[in-house]
């Protein structure tokens, strides 16, 4: 969990106000915390207009003392966004802090926080008293000086690539696709679409899967208002998984106009339920680093449940089943109020939790054996497999990094993670490596490789992965330089070839040791064992982020 914009230091004010019964309260800002507070009991003044998207809260009634006092004001009920007076008592630690949405605020769960507190209402604050206002973020006016916003450039604080995925089924009929058409539209606006900010687009789901437009199309609020207003009714089967798994799959690439580094959003649209399976689409997604929201509109009625495949679709198919990416209107009509709250939803890329994926978040070192007994050829075979595994993950500067080290007595760094940040080059560079021919000492080879290509990545962003190709028995102990690379955070893979005996296999590949093994008789065998490593390195990747 990432709470870099929560650590900015104390944000009180030196200047109490007082309440009309002579109490002092401190005022406070949108993001003071409670362990920013120094008494037990603590009466504060919260400014009006806080922004809901930008609160973390963490926990239901008692909240972890990193939360926002003012945002957990907000979530518990004791004010409302136009601010007020609130009392803080500070609690003891607690675990399993919940998450709940409520007020307009999603509340995050935490393990466990050394602090806690709560809040209740306090006696009105009398605010013209103070002679000025209670936040630093507006002047004495009492109006909040709003910065122009850039038409073209957008709004830069809600960076997304976003596809909204429309129903376009006999399911809602050519009235209600208009409203929702309405509905999406001045979403759209209010995004704040622009050059440097958000990017959008539009998918029409009915039996078969429409790209209306791509996020390359346009970058005006204008242009794509008119474009959603052009959208022509389809009608068909609601097939919303086959619509969602095309989106995941075919819509954010880099010609279609996707950005490197920005959040993948779709939108999914449903009114009343899916015709097709929805879960396996929701998998592919996450794999691909895309955040799902489902807006659904119109729920089943009873009667109507037994026409639904899996009544737990929702909670399948979104990014993460906490609450935050499910969004429930009871009908189209009267919809403008739920556009700001979606949109806030939108724009709080602190919770886009899909993001990062095994794609695009993984160093992977594969560690080549190149000694005598495999010979040319099969060598040639076994740098096609590293190829194949490569060219699975989205390689870049900020995204996967690939490295290379063969070995024999000796070793040699072919290239390392930082050498190559496209995915052209490091297949360039797979195909360019030569042959050494030698002995075999890959205890000696994975301490090097720990030592000198994961080393100066350990404290990165991105999980380590090694592979290690060998088709013989090693001539020194692989055991103990295994385990200490374990140690150092790498998960390893073991993949044996011809006579590669199983126990070294076993005593080089991390826990559960079946899964992390691989054996071939022959090196052509090497091809149909891609996928199986590609799925083990996304499922280590997943486990690791439960």
């Amino acid at each position: 969990m990432w709470f870099a914009p929560l650590l900015l230091g104390a944000f009180l004010l030196s200047s109490p106000v007082r309440g009309s019964d002579g109490s002092a309260s401190t005022a406070i800002t949108c993001f003071t915390r409670g362990l920013d507070l120094r008494k037990e009991t603590e009466d504060v003044l919260c400014p009006a207009n806080c922004p809901l998207w930008q609160f973390y809260v963490f926990g239901d009634g008692i909240y972890a003392s990193l939360s926002s006092v003012c945002g957990a004001a907000i979530h518990r009920g004791v004010i409302t966004n136009a601010g007020g007076a609130v009392r803080v008592q500070t609690l003891p630690g607690q675990e399993n802090y919940p998450a709940v949405n409520a007020n307009g605020i999603q509340s995050q769960v935490l393990a466990r926080w050394a602090s806690s507190f709560s809040v209740t209402r306090t006696k009105n604050i009398a605010l013209e008293s103070v002679g000025r206002s209670v936040s630093t973020a507006r002047p004495s006016t009492g109006k909040r000086p709003k910065k122009p916003l850039d038409k073209k450039a957008g709004n830069k604080d809600c960076k997304a690539d976003i596809a909204f995925l429309i129903d376009g089924s006999y399911n809602i009929g050519q009235r209600r696709f208009n409203l929702q058409k309405n509905f999406v539209g001045k979403v759209a606006v209010m995004l704040g679409i622009g050059t440097e900010g958000p990017h959008v687009g539009v998918v029409q789901a009915s039996e078969h899967p429409k790209i209306e437009f791509y996020l390359k199309n346009f970058t005006a609020a204008k242009e794509v208002l008119f474009a959603i207003k052009e959208l022509g009714f389809i009608g068909g089967n609601s097939n919303t998984g086959k619509a969602l798994k095309h989106t995941a799959q075919k819509f954010f690439s880099l010609e279609n106009g996707a950005r490197k580094g920005i959040p993948k959003i779709i939108v999914v649209f449903l009114d009343g339920w899916p015709s097709d399976d929805i879960e396996e689409a929701g998998i592919v997604a996450r794999e691909f680093g895309v955040n799902v929201f489902i807006v659904s509109v119109a729920k089943p009625t009873t009667e109507e449940l037994g026409m639904v495949q899996d009544i737990g679709f929702v909670d399948k198919a979104v990014c993460r089943n906490n609450g935050f990416f499910s969004y429930q209107m009871p009908t189209w009509f009267g919809t403008t109020k739920y556009v700001k709250p979606l949109v806030q939803k939108l724009c709080s890329h602190e919770q886009m939790l899909c993001s990062k994926t095994c794609y695009n978040s993984v160093n992977i070192g594969f560690l080549i054996d190149g000694s005598s007994s495999i010979g040319e050829s099969n060598f040639r075979l076994v740098l096609e497999f590293i190829s194949n595994v490569a060219k699975a993950f989205e390689i870049s500067d900020i995204g996967s990094k690939i490295a290379a080290v063969q070995f024999t007595y000796d070793q040699r760094t072919e290239f390392s993670f930082t050498d190559y940040t496209t995915k052209e080059k490091v297949l360039s560079a797979i195909r360019n490596i030569r042959y050494m021919s030698g002995g075999t000492a890959t205890g000696d080879a994975i301490s090097f490789t720990t030592r000198n290509v994961f080393g100066p990545v350990k404290d990165g962003a991105n999980k380590n992965f090694l592979v290690v190709l060998t088709d013989g028995q090693s001539y020194d102990d692989v055991r103990g330089p295994a385990a200490a690379a374990q140690k150092a955070g790498i998960t390893v893979f073991s993949v044996g070839i011809a006579w590669a005996p199983l126990d070294d296999l076993k005593d080089m590949a991390s826990e559960p040791r079946e899964s992390h093994t691989f054996f071939t008789r022959e090196f052509t065998g090497l091809e149909q064992m891609v996928p199986d490593i590609i799925r083990g390195i996304c499922k280590d990747f997943l486990d690791s982020k439960q």
